[in-house]
């Protein structure tokens, strides 16, 4: 299995509207690596197609080695994906273990029974985002950021290589994204996990990503934060009105936009 993604000259329209246009990137893993943009850049729409969700009308696109169509149940064996905007009904009372379980429940065929094994990766994914204590608990008496954290843990039990997340940071607290950050580094060091998060707020970030790619539409850049968080760059993305501050080789973006 090849530790990369490749994507190459990629193009997607949906009902006529182009969203992405002419994409190419390649990216080694693991790498911890954040895609920014303006509102309608079309971040969300990338990370669908990597991972199969959306078809593109043109290109190539190669991860792990795998054709995210042609080979997607081959792909979402090591793939974890967080959607924008998880929906857990909470008016159902649905424990933190069964959020889990259900991560590797849908990837089984019928009947999907529950095996001590299945219970054996939920309880380590639980500890691997430092919550194991909340196995019996309530989804919905949790905070927002131990939600978002359970919810990785649901993609981290079927063990991937690759871990997408869709705005895991917001309408969570400082704390929790704190708290989600550090959980995510961890788990590129020490499991060797490649990350790859979608967020409309740089600021956050900028200690712990290794790559981020400016999106809005196009690719306007790519490479470590210096060399992408340069008002040059911004102003292409989001217009005039943004400012960069540096505090030694770390850069924060003031852009204006509640949807970077």
């Amino acid at each position: 299995m090849e530790n990369q993604i490749k994507v190459e000259k990629i193009t997607v329209k949906i009902n006529g509207n182009t969203i992405l246009e002419n994409i190419s990137f390649n990216i080694s893993l693991p790498k911890f690596t954040t895609i920014i943009g303006p509102n309608g850049a079309g971040k969300t729409t990338l990370l669908k197609t990597l991972v199969g969700l959306i078809k593109p009308t043109s290109g190539n696109i190669n991860v792990l080695g795998f054709n995210p169509i042609k080979d997607a149940l081959k792909l979402r064996r090591y793939i974890g994906y967080v959607p924008q905007r998880e929906r857990i009904e909470l008016g159902i009372p649905v424990k933190v273990k069964s959020v889990i379980l259900m991560g590797i429940l849908c990837r089984k065929k019928p009947p999907r029974i529950v095996t001590r094994r299945d219970i054996a990766l939920a309880k380590e994914a639980l500890l691997k985002v430092d919550l194991e204590e909340l196995w019996d608990k309530q989804f919905s008496e949790l905070s927002g950021g131990q939600q978002q954290r359970v919810l990785i843990a649901r993609a981290l039990a079927t063990k991937p290589k690759l871990l997408l997340l869709d705005e895991p940071l917001s309408a969570v607290d400082v704390k929790s994204q704190w708290e989600i950050l550090e959980t995510l580094k961890k788990l590129e060091k020490d499991e060797e996990i490649g990350i790859m998060l979608v967020t409309h707020d740089i600021n956050p970030i900028v200690e712990y990503t290794d790559e981020v790619i400016l999106l809005n539409k196009r690719i306007i850049a790519k490479g470590s934060i210096t060399e992408v968080i340069t008002e040059e760059n911004l102003r292409k993305a989001y217009g005039p009105n943004v400012r960069v501050v540096t505090s030694g080789t770390i850069c924060y973006a003031i852009t204006g936009d509640v949807h970077a």
